[in-house]
């Protein structure tokens, strides 16, 4: 799993983004699934925070705050008008979402997350997915001074490709280690943090940016820790990138995550002896 891009997607819908460049240096293989556009036909955060002429998650936050018992808050990602196949029956685009809606309810002091699929692969769109959604869940509880409750994911078409099945055959079971981070903070405090965490993830993409310069932002982070923590699996891929890996441990010193570090360890597995970039 490249846990890098899957970080970086999760700020991009968070930040209700459909610019195709920023998902592409963490993914170069990603424009042969959504096509070469200069933006995402089906970007999830920009559907969910500046289409349909509003901001569904903050909406969601202030309905919740003052009706915590609401069970009309859902969030809709698709748009017939646009995403409905042509009448010939061909796709109406290269990148029809996939997540349709979620719906959010509060119970017992928790925020309950259910994710609705049209079509979802088991191998290359189910681990992103999970961690999308449940980043979202996280901050949303946070807003809202909540646990997190369960998150509920359905999938109408889970599938596999048969281009993909020798690749999973060749997965075998590993001990998991423990995600020691929450991306919950207060509404306030998440409107401070995140612009920061944003802007030093759009460095990463610039080639002006020197693996110096990755290096010093994540030795000088004042991030929460659980911010700081993507940051340094962000500017570590950066790194990489600018083939300077031997700084990666540099750079992962300073990540206190230990899913994370077992993650990336597991991604740099994949490169040993190639000097290709994925």
């Amino acid at each position: 799993m490249n846990i890098a891009f899957a970080l970086a997607e999760a700020i991009w819908i968070m930040a209700g983004r459909n610019d195709s460049a920023f998902l592409n240096y963490f993914n170069t293989g990603l424009p042969k699934y959504c096509g070469n556009g200069p933006t995402y036909h089906g970007a999830y955060g920009h559907r969910l925070r500046k289409r349909f002429n509003m901001d569904q998650l903050a909406r969601a936050y202030e309905t919740l705050r003052k009706n915590p018992e609401s069970r009309q808050v859902v969030l809709q990602i698709w748009d017939g008008v646009a995403d409905l196949p042509t009448i010939d029956g061909r796709p109406s685009s290269e990148d029809v979402p996939c997540n349709i809606v979620a719906m959010l309810k509060v119970r017992d002091s928790a925020l309950e997350w259910t994710q609705i699929m049209r079509s979802n692969d088991v191998f290359r769109g189910l681990p992103y997915n999970l961690v999308q959604f449940t980043t979202l869940q996280e901050i949303l509880a946070g807003w809202l001074g909540l646990d997190v409750g369960t998150y509920n994911h359905v999938s109408d078409s889970l599938h596999v490709y048969e281009r993909d099945l020798d690749q999973i055959k060749s997965l075998r079971p590993v001990p998991i280690e423990e995600n020691t981070d929450s991306f919950a903070l207060s509404k306030p405090d998440f409107d401070l943090v995140f612009p920061e965490l944003e802007e030093g993830s759009n460095n990463i993409t610039d080639e002006a940016c020197t693996v110096e310069y990755l290096v010093g932002k994540v030795n000088n982070c004042t991030l929460p820790a659980a911010y700081r923590n993507v940051l340094c699996v962000l500017c570590a891929e950066g790194v990489r990138r600018r083939k300077q890996s031997c700084r990666i441990d540099e750079i992962m010193a300073h990540c206190t995550n230990p899913a994370y570090t077992q993650l990336y360890d597991r991604w740099l597995s994949r490169f040993q002896g190639d000097t290709a970039i994925y």
